[in-house]
């Protein structure tokens, strides 16, 4: 103990705590790693449980988002049609949600679930806050089929607002819509507004239809004919207004054979 205290096994308990740091170290790291081993599967199984957890709360709250934005585009567009119906109070509407279209790539034809059990009606008009959309094709109780006017069957008289003329409105199998029998004297450009006229009794009149975005005219036809962008995307279509107070006229017994 005299020996220690004066220092004289200093140098040799030096190396001797040195040589036993070394080894505890050593043995310490490999009892660390021999546990991270066993210890592993269980925290990778444990992992991946909790992000199997959390994946399905992602989707959980994907699927709520989605159905938000979809409860809030509907009633934006509700509200948009409120706003239509009170601006043209001399109609009365009824909605409908669109549930169905027409397979068939040549038909043009949308499904509502509103029917002869709502008091709806061949022939009724259909529209939304941003124009005209076609009318009642065929009705059962609970739903109804609507002709669209870009349907290649569609036909609408309408009136050109800045030139004053009456013309014949046409779909086509590709969903365009073009004006015919357009006198060949008639000033008319793009951008100009289509509406009903009301001639025929198929439509109200002053319904808009849409725009005149190009103008075809040649020196030997009758007439001209124009290209006319609707101002309804009926790829869009969700919630539609019927004008359940306006009765269809049948023309066809008083017009003459060709």
């Amino acid at each position: 103990m005299a020996l220690a205290l004066g220092g004289y096994f200093s140098s040799g308990s030096n190396i001797f705590a040195s040589s036993l740091i070394t080894v505890q170290f050593w043995f310490s790291s490999r009892v660390a790693a021999l546990q991270d081993f066993l210890t592993a599967p269980r925290d990778i199984s444990s992992l991946r449980q909790r992000n199997s957890e959390l994946e399905a709360e992602v989707s959980e709250l994907q699927a709520q988002v989605i159905q938000l934005q979809q409860e809030v585009g509907e009633t934006q567009i509700l509200a948009a049609l409120v706003d239509f119906s009170r601006a043209n109070p001399e109609n009365q509407y009824r909605a409908a949600a669109v549930i169905g279209r027409d397979p068939s790539p040549f038909l043009q034809y949308v499904i509502i679930n509103r029917g002869s059990n709502d008091g709806i009606l061949r022939g009724m008009p259909v529209v939304t806050d941003q124009g005209l959309v076609g009318r009642v094709d065929a009705v059962i109780a609970d739903a109804a089929r609507v002709q669209l006017i870009t349907d290649p069957a569609a036909n609408v008289n309408i009136r050109l607002q800045n030139a004053e003329v009456d013309a014949s409105l046409v779909g086509s199998v590709t969903g365009d819509l073009t004006l015919e029998l357009i006198p060949q004297d008639a000033s008319l450009q793009s951008g100009d507004l289509v509406l009903t006229s009301g001639l025929g009794g198929g439509y109200p009149p002053d319904l808009i239809v849409g725009q005149v975005v190009n103008v075809r005219s040649r020196d030997f036809d009758l007439f001209k004919q124009a290209t006319v962008q609707p101002v309804v995307d009926f790829n869009q279509l969700q919630i539609v207004l019927i004008i359940v107070n306006f009765k269809p006229v049948d023309i066809a017994p008083l017009e003459p054979v060709p």
